[in-house]
């Protein structure tokens, strides 16, 4: 991270933004953890690959409340900071619409969404695609990494070939995992096998 880079982010106040995706803590997703974490990973990626701009940080903290929490109050983010109004509409960008089909709601976020919405969507998708090797329902790590590639790849060569080259790694090791004799039972063995403290 270069020194402007840090400064920048030193600036931006995200506190209010990580108390309020606690609501999103006990909302276990298929993959193991919770939602909240996977907020946070998402926020983790795109500082990762340089993107700093606060109002994305901060919807990446939330990008799931409007989706995942069905009586959140919208006004609570829209009235957060300053930014509020700007970080609820980039929000909305990458909210599935109820009753959306997941593959139209992919194609509305590619073919209209602004380019902050592509990087967040891509970015999320590489939280997504890491923790699918937690995943034990193999014909659904299938199904979500052909997702990956006919739907996110495209969007994530729009914007960074960095973003690329890691979910091209991504959709070729869930494809490997996939054809290893015995799938994600053996992640399943060693959890089992596990002496947690």
């Amino acid at each position: 991270m270069t020194t402007e880079e840090m400064e920048h982010l030193k600036g931006t106040l995200l506190a209010p933004y990580i108390q309020l995706s606690t609501v999103l803590i006990g909302k276990s997703r298929e993959s193991g953890g919770n939602m909240f974490r996977h907020q946070l990973d998402t926020m983790a990626i795109l500082i990762d690959y340089h993107y700093i701009n606060s109002v994305l940080l901060k919807a990446a903290i939330v990008h799931d409340v409007l989706e995942d929490v069905p009586d959140f109050n919208h006004n609570t983010l829209m009235n957060l900071d300053y930014e509020g109004h700007e970080v609820y509409s980039l929000v909305r960008e990458v909210t599935r619409i109820p009753g959306e089909e997941k593959s139209v709601y992919l194609t509305r976020v590619h073919t209209t969404g602004s380019h902050n919405a592509k990087i967040l969507k891509v970015a999320d998708r590489i939280s997504n695609m890491i923790s699918l090797g937690f995943v034990n329902d193999m014909d659904f790590v299938k199904r979500y990494t052909d997702e990956t590639e006919n739907y996110i790849l495209p969007i994530a060569r729009e914007i960074d070939k960095h973003m690329v080259t890691e979910l091209l790694y991504l959709i070729d090791s869930r494809r490997n995992f996939l054809d290893q004799p015995g799938g994600g039972g053996k992640i399943k063995e060693l959890v089992d096998s596990t002496n947690f403290l």
